[in-house]
């Protein structure tokens, strides 16, 4: 049975990943806008990540016999911006989610909560990776800088992922 509070908690971050999922949706429109298919399927794959990411926490809440209250998703902001932009902003995000994870960790434990220490440790890892994965993409837009060239190539490459099993991750 879950506290209270770790109840609470992992409901905020249902809302907080499913929140993900409608930014990364919004960035998968705006790439696709500009022309960038690659862009657009990259944001899309993530949005289909973050969905499965707020379906952990969901059954994870219903294992421990807690209670799901689910909040309004709000409205994702991406404005006028250019392909960096877009990633800094997902990099920022992340950032933003891998705080959050670490929170929950730091109650899990504060509560002796072994169970939701242990079943976060995945999240923990998987931020290191998403945060590494969209740094990478950063470091190649600022290379290429303004070359289009170079942006076709990185939007190819970027075409190229498909959603894995997060089952066996």
């Amino acid at each position: 049975m879950l506290s209270s509070s770790i109840n609470e908690a992992l409901n905020k971050q249902i809302n907080e990943e499913l929140f993900s999922a409608y930014l990364y949706l919004a960035m998968s429109a705006k790439s696709d806008s500009m022309g960038l298919s690659g862009f657009a399927n990259w944001f899309k794959m993530q949005y289909q990540e973050e969905l499965a990411h707020a379906d952990r926490f969901f059954n994870y809440v219903l294992e421990r016999n807690g209670e799901i209250d689910l909040e309004s998703i709000g409205k994702p902001e991406v404005g006028d911006v250019t392909p960096l932009e877009l990633f800094e902003k997902g990099l920022a995000h992340e950032q933003h989610i891998t705080s959050c994870i670490f929170k929950l960790k730091d109650l899990a434990r504060q509560e002796s909560d072994h169970a939701t220490d242990v079943f976060l440790e995945w999240f923990v890892n998987e931020q290191v990776e998403e945060e590494a994965t969209t740094q990478t993409v950063i470091d190649q837009l600022r290379m290429v800088k303004d070359n289009p060239s170079g942006l076709f190539l990185i939007d190819r490459e970027l075409s190229a992922r498909k959603m894995e099993d997060e089952a066996d991750a």
